[in-house]
């Protein structure tokens, strides 16, 4: 099976288990410093939105215009649920096809861990491509190499990350310029968070 289809399917399997576990991570700091760097008539996606709580509530509650993209069936059915004045779409984030200059802001958060490491590039060039200028992307990534795949809440799942120092240096590269980066602990998790500017 394909990495892809490993996430895929695992994220299938248990969207409803995962989903009850959302409440441990709380970005609520993170998202207002998001938030405060926008614009106040913000169009964000949501990339790997997953079942749409925490993220694309909290977006949605404070009057942003939010489209949500993942490719799990089972985790977009709850996002439409969840989160009925958002837009939910099934897509890969890693193949885009929003016209260039699309939205204020990307977020993407637990998400790009599942991406094969030697896709992140063309996703960070991606993200610049479909933001507007001076738009601003927030995300989450691992803070150190590793790729694995392992059970996860009862199904296989895949990560891949590269360390901090190289996602940094690819966000970069595809032309973004760096806001704030940071090693965070959440939910009992360790991240490395970047809010990166177009």
């Amino acid at each position: 099976m394909k990495k892809d289809d490993v996430v895929r399917t695992g994220y299938n399997k248990i969207a409803a288990k995962y989903n009850a576990t959302r409440g441990q991570f709380r970005n609520e700091t993170e998202l207002e410093y998001f938030i405060s760097l926008l614009p106040k008539e913000a169009r964000i996606l949501d990339a790997g939105c997953g079942t749409g709580v925490p993220v694309a509530k909290f977006l949605v509650d404070r009057g942003y215009s939010v489209t949500g993209i993942d490719f799990s069936t089972s985790m977009l059915n709850l996002a439409r649920q969840q989160v009925p004045e958002a837009e939910f779409l099934k897509g890969d984030m890693t193949k885009l096809t929003f016209p260039a200059n699309s939205f204020d802001g990307i977020v993407s958060t637990y998400a790009i861990i599942h991406v094969p490491k030697e896709k992140h590039a063309t996703l960070y060039k991606n993200f610049y491509r479909v933001l507007k200028p001076g738009g601003v992307l927030f995300f989450s990534t691992g803070p150190d190499e590793w790729e694995a795949t392992e059970n996860y809440m009862g199904t296989t799942m895949f990560w891949s990350h590269p360390p901090k120092e190289t996602s940094l240096a690819l966000v970069k590269k595809a032309g973004f310029e760096i806001i704030r980066d940071e090693v965070l602990k959440r939910g009992g998790e360790t991240h490395y968070w970047i809010f990166a500017r177009k």
